[in-house]
């Protein structure tokens, strides 16, 4: 995917964050990802699994403990919370929306990979369309359904588009 596309305003320092303008989301997701493991893979943990809060059990209930009753990997995880946050502000929930948004619920999911895969099963090239306008076409609905995680063969995506080409 040509990243050219995307109008990221980043920094030329690896202290910036790659920023989301609202295009290219699954670039963006990527980027960000690698952004947060360069500076610690915990961190990315962190983003992930959410925030980590040291508890006891009492009995049948679960409760916070005291900070003061911490043990060291308690404060060290806590503190990728922070850095976390100090990155992304509410990291978990942001990728979350993120993904829903971008990405759409497990539903639309499928409603998305189907119809894309209606376009791939139907594609042709049109008439007057130039070599290039098609591979850029079919290239288009072989990431979009890529980034949904229905992936074809090499081969399969080459026969298809030798099988598209007009005679001309």
């Amino acid at each position: 995917m040509d990243s050219s596309n995307f109008l990221f305003q980043e920094g030329n320092s690896i202290n910036r964050p790659p920023i989301f303008n609202g295009e290219g989301y699954h670039y963006w997701k990527s980027r960000i990802q690698i952004f947060i493991e360069a500076i610690d893979l915990n961190i990315w943990d962190a983003v992930e699994n959410g925030p980590f809060i040291p508890t006891i059990q009492e009995g049948n209930i679960v409760k916070e403990l005291p900070r003061d009753r911490w043990s060291e990997d308690g404060k060290r995880k806590v503190q990728y919370n922070l850095k976390a946050k100090n990155i992304i502000t509410s990291a978990k929930e942001m990728q979350d929306t993120l993904e829903v948004t971008y990405e759409g619920t497990s539903d639309v999911k499928r409603s998305r990979i189907n119809t894309l895969t209606h376009e791939y099963e139907l594609f042709r090239m049109n008439q007057n369309e130039s070599i290039q306008d098609m591979q850029k076409r079919f290239t288009h609905i072989v990431n979009h359904l890529a980034s949904l995680g229905k992936v074809f063969q090499n081969e399969d995506l080459v026969n298809k588009v030798l099988r598209c080409l007009s005679r001309e």
